[in-house]
């Protein structure tokens, strides 16, 4: 018995390390831990609640444990048989009652968050709605009461109910704001529905949460909260506003050409085009490009030039553009700014 102890003992230091390094591989952007909203908020007290009342049994089980393995040990030289406790009604009570209890105590809270976070506000005329579609590997937004459809970027107003319904266009996809709410899949051929709020300004990671493909890993988005006044502001830029004048106005319109040759039967802007691949209205708006590179011109003509190197497995082919055709449809891109 020592033995083996010693074996152990000899292990935790590294079992120690191992578990620091684990700690790097989390990230900061993505925590379930930091709520910024009501629906994260009642989310993270169930976790809370559940760990506190394993914590509490671990520890109960580990000190009964460690009593009964010191109290009751075999000593030498003593070969009596111990107090048999099996049939024991006391006993039998207490370790029945005890965890119908828990269960009671994680139940209650339990069932009442889940009764509210299935809240129906479709009708609700204060809660903004929108329709999400998962793509390989692109999220699109649809906000059909304002007449806008975007991608990869989701604007809402801070301390306002987004009430979201659900679907995918080839796959199961899971849509999750670690900061804000918990996952809800989206499944070809039919809607789900989960409602949102934030109760702070910023910007949110969020990420699919279902294996659906080679790029599932970078299938990325961003939720945007904002005031109100600034939210409404992005609606009348989306819907009438126009587009900042571009750096190179001559070579623009050479890209706006190229797109309309090769792009726009996949791609929307101003509604006009093809909806196989994201809306690109807004396209110089937006922090990244697909989700994952930053979004200036340089990663703009690396995504051109090769898309499956940056996305494996995304639909958009290589095109095989010229040099000169590249900087045309990123200089068209880049001046895809509402103002």
């Amino acid at each position: 018995m020592m033995r083996r102890l010693q074996q152990v003992g000899r292990m935790l230091p590294m079992l120690v390390m191992v578990a620091l390094l684990l700690t790097g591989c989390g990230d900061p952007y993505l925590s379930a831990l930091q709520p910024k909203g009501p629906v994260a908020g009642m989310q993270y007290d169930l976790i809370k609640l559940s760990v506190i009342i394993m914590l509490g049994v671990f520890t109960v089980v580990i000190v009964i444990f460690t009593y009964v393995l010191i109290r009751y040990r075999k000593r030498k030289g003593d070969n009596s048989i111990p107090e048999q406790i099996e049939g024991n009604h006391k006993l039998e009570i207490i370790w029945t009652v005890i965890p119908f209890i828990l269960l009671i105590v994680l139940a209650i809270p339990m069932v009442s968050t889940t009764f509210t976070l299935a809240k129906d506000y479709s009708n609700d005329k204060d809660a903004v709605q929108v329709k999400v579609t998962g793509h390989q590997f692109w999220w699109e937004f649809e906000y059909p009461d304002l007449k806008i459809n975007t991608a990869q970027e989701l604007y809402i107003p801070v301390n306002k109910k987004v009430y979201l319904s659900l679907e995918a266009a080839d796959v199961i996809h899971s849509f999750w704001v670690p900061a804000l709410g918990g996952k809800k899949d989206t499944n070809p051929g039919m809607t789900n529905h989960m409602w949102l709020e934030s109760t702070v300004e910023g910007t949110f990671q969020g990420r699919c949460a279902e294996l659906c493909g080679p790029s599932h890993a970078l299938m990325d988005f961003k939720v945007k909260v904002v005031s109100q006044e600034e939210f409404d502001k992005w609606v009348v830029k989306m819907t009438k506003g126009e587009n900042a004048p571009a750096e190179n106005k001559a070579v623009a319109t050479q890209g706006d050409e190229i797109f309309k040759q090769s792009c726009v039967s996949c791609h929307a802007v101003d509604g006009n085009g093809g909806k196989i691949g994201p809306d690109l209205t807004n396209f110089g708006n937006r922090q990244t490009v697909a989700g994952v590179l930053p979004n200036d011109k340089k990663h703009v003509a690396e995504w051109l030039k090769d898309p499956e190197s940056v996305k494996p497995g995304n639909l958009m082919p290589n095109l095989k553009l010229q040099d000169d055709q590249v900087d045309a449809l990123v200089e068209y891109l880049s001046s895809l700014k509402r103002q």
